[in-house]
């Protein structure tokens, strides 16, 4: 008997409010998560994937449309889903949105699945088939020998990374985020082998590690770090990766020592503030038990195997006056990080933070679900016990210009390579702070006048002499290292074939 055939689309919608993250090719990531629903996926049905953040969408023919969001990118995919219900096709949306507001985004689609898919997503392919899907499915936590490899092949767009997830959960909690609450709290290690034969089927010569919490707080996760560096160079592979951890990241040297020599270029930490009172809004248990000093001891430490820091702060703490904000801004220079990930605290769906504020009446852009477009951290959404929302959002203009015009960026690039004495930290440093500039100050950048252009320089062409001068060692920079880091950054360096 012949199998009937089925077309799948998979489409990860944007933002078209705010581009953040996709306003440059370097950081427009491959969503895994659409790669895992492919890899569960039968052979008879046909795949498609639409990836808005370099085409937009239009309308194509599909038996069942799959979407996926983040909270800022949910009003797009009711928007995609819209056209295809009007046509009776039927539609399913996942993701942490999906997960975390599941009433809301069942009024706008056919089918809602919650938590993670892996368990879930064949059942609903079944019924599907029958012509019986139901309204939910709720995946909860997946043991982890039922995480697949990602079908990668659907990813046909030009990315800059390979992203691999190597461990699920975080035991963390952290009053803003809402990780733990989809992915539990329970740090679930896929088998290192695994990782290693998955990492070796990936061609793209840059990586991303998505694992939220890269080495858990236990001798065990430090010992299985190791095996997994090591086993990277031990095949042989020659990637540039970087990855997210807390500062317990830098405790161990051994670890350090095999994540630099498998490639780690560049490691996000969670740093998020520097005073007690702000790690406690937050409830930012690990950094307030191993106190605010161990950060320059941990950044040197990561710092001596070659490896560069991308800092994650966070501005507008419940407690944060207009001082606060720039005495933050002011620790960030001074305080051993290379590159900088700085964010509006915004209460996302499923957090302790976003329960809180809505008991207390204090989200002010609260008109759902038109209003997640503006929850993609470069927007005030509430504000603090000391200034309104308009007043936190025209502080942090300031604050972001004062970290990421080109001057201080190109400083903070030269001292990277004096910390580091690597010429590749060095490049992605200066290219990292770029990008965070051209998010946060998006809309300084136009073709008026006084507005900036995407090297976050000023239109009028005026220039310092600190600019003029160090020109011409990045000149020499380029010829000597840079050419080919370019070529990986902008997805034009082609590995050579085995």
């Amino acid at each position: 008997m012949e199998v009937k055939k089925y077309k799948l689309l998979l489409v990860n919608p944007v933002n078209h409010l705010a581009k953040g993250f996709v306003c440059d090719p370097s950081t427009s990531y491959m969503p895994l998560g659409l790669g895992i629903i492919a890899a569960l996926t039968p052979d008879h049905w046909e795949i498609e994937f639409v990836d808005e953040s370099f085409e937009e969408f239009t309308f194509r023919p599909a038996d069942l449309i799959g979407l996926t969001a983040f909270t800022a990118n949910a009003v797009r995919a009711y928007e995609i889903a819209a056209m295809y219900r009007e046509k009776g096709i039927h539609t399913v949306m996942g993701g942490i949105h999906a997960s975390m507001m599941t009433d809301e985004v069942r009024e706008y689609v056919d089918t809602v699945i919650s938590g993670e898919a892996e368990t879930v997503w064949p059942v609903f392919l079944k019924d599907f088939e029958a012509g019986t899907p139901k309204v939910h499915y709720d995946g909860g936590v997946t043991p982890v020998e039922l995480i697949p490899k990602v079908r990668r092949e659907i990813f046909h767009y030009p990315y800059v990374y390979d992203l691999i997830q190597t461990s699920r959960g975080c035991p963390m909690g952290c009053d803003f985020c809402s990780v733990t609450q989809l992915c539990g709290k329970q740090y679930r290690e896929r088998p290192v082998e695994d990782v290693l034969d998955e990492l070796e089927e990936m061609e793209r010569p840059m990586l991303f590690i998505v694992d939220d919490h890269l080495v858990n707080n236990t001798r065990h996760a430090r010992q299985r770090a190791i095996r997994l560096f090591k086993g990277m160079v031990e095949r042989g592979m020659k990637k540039l990766w970087f990855g997210q951890a807390s500062i317990n990241f830098a405790d161990d040297d051994e670890v350090l020592h095999w994540a630099a020599k498998s490639g780690c270029t560049l490691i996000l930490l969670g740093i998020e503030a520097e005073t007690k009172q702000a790690l406690t809004d937050m409830k930012k248990r690990l950094n307030l038990k191993r106190g605010v000093d161990s950060y320059e001891i941990g950044m040197k430490r990561i710092h001596k195997h070659g490896i560069a820091v991308l800092g994650a702060m966070i501005f507008g703490m419940e407690s944060d006056g207009k001082a606060d904000l720039f005495a933050r801004r002011d620790f960030i220079l001074r305080s051993g990080m290379d590159a900088i990930q700085s964010s509006i605290m915004t209460p996302l769906p499923g957090t302790g933070l976003y329960y809180r504020m809505k008991a207390e009446n204090k989200i002010v852009l609260n008109n759902f679900p038109n209003d997640w477009q503006h929850y993609h951290f470069m927007h005030a959404t509430i504000g603090t016990s000391k200034m309104s929302r308009q007043e936190l959002e025209k502080t942090m203009r300031d604050v972001w210009w004062s970290m990421y015009n080109k001057d201080n960026i190109r400083k903070m690039m030269f001292k990277t390579l004096w910390r580091t004495r690597n010429f590749k930290a060095a490049y992605w440093v200066y290219g990292t702070n770029h990008n965070y500039g051209r998010i946060v100050l998006e809309s300084e950048i136009n073709d008026k006048p006084d507005g900036l252009n995407r090297n976050m320089e000023f239109n009028s062409g005026k220039r310092s002499l600190y600019l003029k001068l160090t020109d011409y060692v990045l000149m020499l920079f380029y010829a000597i290292s840079w050419n080919k880091m370019k070529e990986r950054m902008t997805g034009r360096y082609v590995p050579a074939r085995k």
